[in-house]
């Protein structure tokens, strides 16, 4: 605020700290705000209304060229009702500050030199020990694919992902969802019914791999070249107004939720599908040159771990269609909690710093996604042999070059404060454990590794939790 030459910014952090408090408070906590059943509140436009009669949802609606919307779905019903008294008392000047405030923090990074660094310095630096601001071409690249990702994938595609390895990533998809398949015809704990249903399921995964077929047009995006903070703006405004223009038309599947050149891999519970960017078809994760057994110990964890995501704790509880439904027999249900919180309190038990614990509950969904998944890549592996074994290379056999490509993909740093951050914020585990928990529950590699009782990665054969 001083920098932006704002009066009174002293005060004004003070009453936007004060207010931000307010408004944090009644917040539900993170783990619970997972589940989708509590937070899936279809409304009416006017049943919001009458939770705030102090805020003029229809003018917003309206303002926010979101006129059309009919109904809305509120994903914390009582969290909406406390705001209410909080917009009635707080002095309009307050508002205008606090959304001062976030504009420009909002867009520091495309500001003058000076905001870019008191943001770093409590975001990167303070939030997350992080000591040096990102080279400014690494800066450049990630503002280059925040804005036009799709035509730079395109870019990105011709060069760093090659038709051979798309049809190796089509193998080792098809090969984890047969996987799956026989994962699930194995279990003694679920019904015929509910497999049934968890096949139908199964069968109707969408697979995105690579790139979109067709990048989005940005013809209507003006960017010019001596204008970063303009660029920012018409963006931004592209982007909504794309959100916006979306409203009431059918849903469109071809369309992607990441860029090409992105290290991640996501599924999408609305649409039952599981997406892999070229970025993350790269080494360590995925290596055209490398034998079978690495990359369905890395790369093929990562494809468990998204098709996990869709029978894990929340995942669970829609079907083939995307749609929130209840499929579960009421024993299967119950059979499946009891594992669920068997493996909570193994992650709830892990201490990695200070008096900090992993969040089972909140970490629950990636920690299904994690067990299920290599041990569903182990399967799919054994699959693409066809009977056969593995040569052994390098003095390792098939089964340790699967394990070790699975840990190569979790080696990494991370400084005290970032871990402190994740283990009190973030839904996936701290890398560590994302390696160590699966492997010790994971029965081929306790024979692979001739693990045995007294080592540090041995756990009881009645202690260790198979889920899928």
């Amino acid at each position: 605020m001083t920098l932006a030459k704002q009066p009174d910014p002293a005060g004004a952090a003070t009453r936007i700290v004060a207010l931000e408090t307010q408004l944090a408070t009644p917040q539900w906590e993170r783990a619970r705000n997972r589940d989708r059943d509590a937070t899936y509140n279809k409304m009416t436009v006017a049943e919001l209304a009458a939770l705030t009669p102090s805020y003029n949802w229809t003018r917003y609606l309206d303002q926010a060229d979101l006129k059309r919307a009919t109904e809305v779905v509120v994903r914390q019903p009582d969290y909406v009702k406390a705001l209410d008294p909080i917009f009635a008392s707080t002095p309009l000047a307050t508002w205008r500050e606090y959304l001062t405030f976030h504009v420009i923090d909002d867009f520091a990074d495309v500001l003058p030199a000076d905001f870019v660094q008191a943001r770093f310095a409590f975001r990167g630096k303070t939030l997350n020990g992080q000591q040096e601001l990102a080279v400014r071409w690494k800066q450049a690249v990630d503002g280059t694919n925040g804005t036009l990702g799709e035509a730079a994938g395109t870019l990105y595609i011709a060069k760093y992902f090659k038709p051979e390895a798309k049809a190796r990533m089509d193998a080792l998809v098809k090969n984890l969802i047969n996987a799956y398949k026989v994962g699930i015809d194995s279990l003694e704990w679920m019904s015929p019914e509910t497999k049934a249903h968890a096949k139908d399921k199964l069968a109707h995964f969408k697979v995105k791999i690579g790139a979109p077929d067709k990048p989005r047009d940005y013809s209507t995006l003006v960017i010019k070249r001596d204008d970063l903070f303009g660029n920012e703006v018409r963006s931004r405004e592209f982007e909504y107004a794309d959100m916006a223009g979306r409203l009431g038309k059918p849903v469109d599947n071809t369309r992607w939720g990441m860029t090409a050149p992105t290290v991640n891999a996501q599924y999408n519970p609305s649409a039952n599908d599981i997406t892999f960017p070229a970025g993350i078809l790269q080494p360590p994760f995925f290596n055209v040159n490398a034998d079978d057994a690495v990359n369905y110990g890395s790369i093929g964890a990562v494809i468990g771990h998204e098709i996990g995501h869709g029978f894990d704790d929340q995942g669970r509880k829609s079907d083939g269609e995307g749609n929130l439904r209840d499929w579960w027999t009421a024993a299967d249900a119950k059979a499946y909690q009891e594992r669920t919180t068997k493996l909570g309190a193994e992650y709830d038990a892990i201490n990695p710093i200070d008096d900090l614990h992993i969040n089972g509950k909140l970490t629950m969904g990636e920690n299904i996604g994690d067990l299920s998944g290599l041990a569903q890549a182990y399967r799919a592996y054994r699959i693409s042999l066809n009977g056969k074994e593995a040569p052994v290379i390098d003095g390792l056999t098939g089964d340790q070059r699967f394990f070790m490509g699975f840990a190569q993909i979790w080696r990494g740093k991370i400084r005290d404060d970032a871990l402190r951050q994740q283990l009190l914020t973030n839904p996936h585990s701290p890398g560590d454990y994302r390696a160590l928990v699966p492997l010790v529950n994971n029965d081929v590699f306790e024979t692979t590794f001739n693990v045995k009782p007294g080592d540090k990665m041995y756990l009881a054969p009645e202690d260790r939790v198979k889920i899928w």
